[in-house]
């Protein structure tokens, strides 16, 4: 498979990671658009929010607690946790990722 982010799972390509168990895997961003921005991923390669189905939801709901900790870890008060799906919501890595982005006042609508 050629996903960049299911490379970063096998350890073919080297990231900051944060964080990893059996089923999820952390790491700061690449290109951070806060102080602290950090992307939680699936081992499991699922494409987006859209492909997922019902045996997804335990691992999803786990991704979530998983960001609660980390988010917490870095002392964050208020962060914004975002998925992008499909290309026109912006999504560039065809894999299931969170951005968790915080330190600084986020703005709404973000644009």
């Amino acid at each position: 498979m050629d996903c960049v982010f299911c490379k970063i799972v096998e350890g073919e390509i080297p990231t900051d990671k944060i964080y990893e168990d059996e089923d999820i895997i952390a790491f700061n961003d690449l290109d951070p658009q806060a102080p602290i921005h950090f992307l939680v991923i699936p081992k499991k390669h699922i494409t987006s929010l859209a492909t997922l189905d019902e045996s997804d939801s335990d691992l999803v709901a786990k991704i979530m607690l998983v960001i609660q900790k980390l988010a917490k870890e870095n002392n964050l008060e208020g962060y914004r946790v975002v998925t992008n799906i499909g290309e026109d919501g912006g999504q560039s890595v065809p894999h299931l990722h969170f951005h968790v982005l915080g330190g600084r006042a986020f703005h709404w609508p973000p644009g």
